[in-house]
């Protein structure tokens, strides 16, 4: 692994999770957010993020001490002269990721790849009118970002090969398994999936065949148990076959929604600004409490099932 030192664009709370990921395995991070108070915050998550490396998946342990001198907090984009890979990780929004391409454009090195971590945007679409539109692909993380092994690559139109290997280089080198997704097409693989489980989720509640609390229990006590020992695909193969499932295909298929307006409970309640844990108001209702509960929870079972998958599929 050359590339020594990376840029990450935007310290939002994936952006910060990028940074302890790479901070883990030795890189140097210079890190972008004109906000002073971001560049506090982002620290103090950093710092468990390590804590977390080091106490969760066997880091060294001067990891703790140490991480700071390799870490450049900076409100100018000067020093991503020097980057040799380059992460965007600002708001979901063309114009605000445009304003930080034209940005990194004027200073990085034509041959830098420049990654945008985006859950939905076409890449084809960001790296269009680009001076190197080569350079440009899609970097798709995961919440927690320091944790999980999930990232998705993404070739657009322009995208070479040379600026995917780098990418897939480097997410191995921080113990990533690369997912390269050959064809921009909107949600990429993981976001398109489970949006037709929202979808159909949102059906059943909907047409009053179970409450949201029956539909979730059910989800985690089926898919939950399989969804990280394997995919849906192989699934079929393990769990009766192709043969099986086309047959119970026919049945079902034509009773599922495929609707392709926001189903109306989502609907309603984002009209009510309800933002879930964010602000205790989602289809649960939550406490302070609960919703700190809620995320303590999330990142606790990241690492059991990182644990997991260490175990039964080691990298």
């Amino acid at each position: 692994m050359q590339t020594r030192t990376i840029g990450v664009a935007g310290l939002g709370l994936l952006g910060r999770g990028i940074c302890a990921s790479f901070l883990g395995h030795g890189f140097r991070v210079i890190a972008f957010t004109r906000r002073r108070e971001t560049h506090e915050t982002a620290r103090r998550y950093i710092d468990q993020a390590i804590r977390d490396l080091v106490e969760r998946a066997g880091f060294p342990a001067e990891l703790t001490a140490r991480w700071g001198e390799r870490y450049e907090a900076v409100e100018n984009w000067e020093p991503f002269a020097g980057c040799e890979f380059v992460i965007e990780s600002v708001a979901e929004d063309p114009g605000a990721k445009g304003d930080v391409f034209d940005a990194l454009e004027a200073l990085v090195g034509p041959e830098v790849p420049i990654a945008s971590n985006t859950s939905a945007l076409p890449i084809s679409r960001l790296q269009r009118d680009r001076k190197h539109p080569q350079r440009f692909l899609g970097m798709h993380w995961a919440e927690p970002a320091h944790c999980t092994r999930f990232l998705e690559l993404v070739r657009g139109e322009q995208t070479s090969d040379a600026a995917l290997e780098a990418a897939a280089e480097l997410g191995r080198a921080i113990g990533k398994e690369p997912a390269l997704v050959e064809k921009d097409v909107p949600g990429f693989i993981v976001n398109r999936l489970g949006y037709a489980v929202y979808r159909e989720a949102l059906n059943i509640l909907e047409m009053g065949v179970a409450d949201a609390e029956t539909i979730d229990r059910a989800f985690r006590n089926a898919a939950g148990v399989w969804a990280s020992l394997c995919g849906p695909l192989r699934w079929i193969d393990i769990s009766g076959g192709p043969a099986l499932y086309a047959k119970a295909m026919r049945g079902v298929l034509p009773t599922l929604s495929n609707a392709t307006e926001v189903p109306k409970p989502l609907e309603e309640l984002a009209e009510s600004d309800a933002r879930g844990t964010a602000n205790g108001r989602g289809f649960y209702e939550y406490t302070e409490e609960e919703s700190r509960r809620w995320d303590e929870l999330l990142r606790e079972h990241a690492w059991e099932i990182r644990a997991l998958l260490n175990k039964f599929f080691p990298l």
